[in-house]
């Protein structure tokens, strides 16, 4: 996982709509589409990036391909940034 990759994707609004979206439930490009007004084109370029990112896997079943969240990354992601908000909070309380 590259943590610059991960921060990359979330920075923008429209692949954190995405993640929203998949937190509920598996979806395909063309349903995940319908949540925007945007082409897609555009979506599929939001979904690659989140995938280069291991944001997100595709599986495909029969002549759909399913997007769904790597829940793992994110727990990586966690154990980064956790250490900060600890941090801060000692910090905080020592003041």
């Amino acid at each position: 996982m590259s943590i610059n990759l991960a921060f990359k994707a979330l920075s923008d609004p429209t692949r954190r709509k995405i993640l929203d979206l998949l937190r509920e439930r598996d979806l395909t490009a063309g349903e995940i589409a319908d949540h925007f007004q945007m082409t897609k084109p555009s979506i599929s370029h939001h979904l690659s990036l989140l995938k280069q990112a291991d944001l997100v896997w595709d599986e495909r079943q029969g002549q759909h391909i399913y997007y769904s969240l790597h829940t793992t990354v994110f727990q990586d992601l966690m154990k980064w940034i956790i250490p900060f908000q600890h941090n801060g909070t000692e910090r905080n309380e020592a003041e």
